[in-house]
């Protein structure tokens, strides 16, 4: 039962990584530091926003408007730690 816990603790580390990843890249493309005509970008995005949008969508029903700011990315980031601390509280259970 160890290794189940050390699987979802790895899961969960894999998804902060992406989130991070694409808050990161949304900054960079926003501030023109990187252009969308590149290839390797526009793969980079695209494929991060298929992966995370279906995420954030869900978040962004429950939150109120909060006019250009997206906070979905920041309340999917809290929820991960969330978990992670339940899971980490409750490790007895998985020895």
């Amino acid at each position: 039962m160890g290794s189940l816990y050390q699987i979802l603790m790895l899961i969960l580390d894999v998804v902060w990584f992406v989130v991070i990843v694409h808050i990161i890249l949304s900054w960079l493309i926003n501030f023109q530091v990187l252009n969308m005509r590149q290839p390797l970008v526009a793969q980079l995005w695209d494929g991060l926003n298929r992966l995370l949008e279906p995420v954030y969508s869900r978040v962004r029903r429950i939150l109120p408007a909060t006019g250009g700011i997206d906070l979905a990315p920041l309340v999917v980031l809290i929820a991960l730690y969330a978990l992670r601390v339940v899971l980490r509280n409750n490790a007895a259970a998985f020895f």
